[in-house]
């Protein structure tokens, strides 16, 4: 089984080119491998420089990844 290892930056709303882009295969490698999915909120504080509104879409990145089973 392989480990799989990948990040999104929360420096914004995700939307479906996100989702076709990254996510969608994130699922698709889940069943198949061991995959460690993460939110880079540090590293997005080199276009971001709104705390409250990295934390927001942390968050909310958070809770995206959850609903699709990641």
């Amino acid at each position: 089984m392989k480990r799989v290892l990948s990040g999104i930056q929360p420096s914004g709303d995700l939307h479906l080119g996100n989702y076709f882009g990254m996510m969608s295969r994130m699922i698709n490698y889940q069943e198949k491998n061991d995959l460690f999915c993460f939110i880079v909120n540090y590293h997005a504080l080199t276009t971001v420089h709104d705390k409250d509104f990295l934390e927001k879409n942390t968050f909310q990145a958070a809770i995206d990844f959850f609903a699709l089973g990641l």
